[in-house]
């Protein structure tokens, strides 16, 4: 169909495709080709990869200080329950677990560590001398055998129990009773170190008998050595052990042997993480 735009010339319209857009405008119209496809699926991938990395490392990060959060927590919960026991120090003896004589108020032995267990060379040294002095006999061989094996159990037997050794042990007051069980306020607690780790013990019974089993609570994990001192109320001097070696003992239980109490604590724990830490605690007089 043809117009006249002009008197004697005729005007066409311009070719219209199938949706009437021009013909030639549809004839420039293409798609993506298959470098720029490689290219565009490259960057793709190359962007999840530096979102993946740095998702990776936020993890990790976020693992890291909830474990630092959780062994400053359990140094915080150690120091404050070690504050409550040594500030609150009762001037109670108990009685011995067999039932004969006294124990002081505080029982503090010197400091403990790794290196305190018995080196193994000094174990294996007997082990052959006992081997050695089997084989002047005229014994059978299992006999030498057995013998080394009874010898080397009871070396690891003694390694426990000095391990287990309680470094320091104390009656406290205020011990709290919610739930109103008939027992006393007072507390008889004791501090282990045991496989490097500070663990705390006490009793539902104030004079404890051998058949009286202490209940356990792991406090601080990771350490090299655990060591507490003692400063003396008269002399103003620091000690190892307590009662210090220039009381005497007696036989009396209201003798002032059995209830002294320092006038303050000091508690140095060798971290693994943190180095040596040392805490000073007063003790009410």
């Amino acid at each position: 169909m043809s117009t006249m735009s002009a008197p004697g010339r005729p005007h066409r319209r311009p070719a219209t495709g199938r949706f009437g857009a021009p013909a030639l405008a549809q004839a420039n119209v293409r798609g993506f080709t298959l470098i720029e496809l490689v290219v565009a699926v490259f960057i793709a991938l190359l962007m999840a990869a530096m979102g993946y990395g740095a998702i990776n490392q936020a993890m990790q990060s976020r693992g890291s200080i909830r474990e630092h959060q959780e062994k400053l927590l359990a140094l915080e919960t150690t120091m404050r329950v070690m504050e409550q026991d040594f500030v609150q120090l009762a001037p109670r003896p108990v009685r011995q677990p067999v039932g004969e004589g006294w124990v002081p108020c505080l029982v503090g032995k010197p400091s403990s560590d790794m290196s305190d267990t018995p080196a193994p060379t000094d174990n294996a040294s007997d082990t052959s001398d006992t081997s050695d002095t089997s084989d002047t006999s005229d014994t059978s061989d299992t006999s030498d055998t057995s013998d080394t094996s009874d010898t080397s159990d009871t070396s690891d037997t003694s390694d426990t129990s000095d391990t287990l050794t309680p470094l320091v042990t104390l009656t406290r007051n205020g011990w709290s009773n919610p739930t109103g069980v008939p027992r006393p306020e007072l507390q008889r607690v004791a501090y282990v170190f045991e496989n490097g780790t500070l663990v705390r013990e006490h009793w539902n019974v104030l004079d404890a008998t051998l058949s009286s089993a202490p209940i356990k609570r792991n406090l601080l994990k990771h350490l090299r050595g655990v060591s507490f001192r003692y400063l003396q109320p008269a002399t103003h001097t620091w000690v190892d052990n307590w009662p210090s070696a220039g009381a005497a003992a007696a036989g009396n239980v209201s003798d002032s042997y059995y209830r002294l109490r320092p006038m303050a604590v000091e508690v140095t724990l060798d971290t693994k993480d943190w180095g040596k830490l040392v805490r000073i605690f007063e003790v009410a007089q």
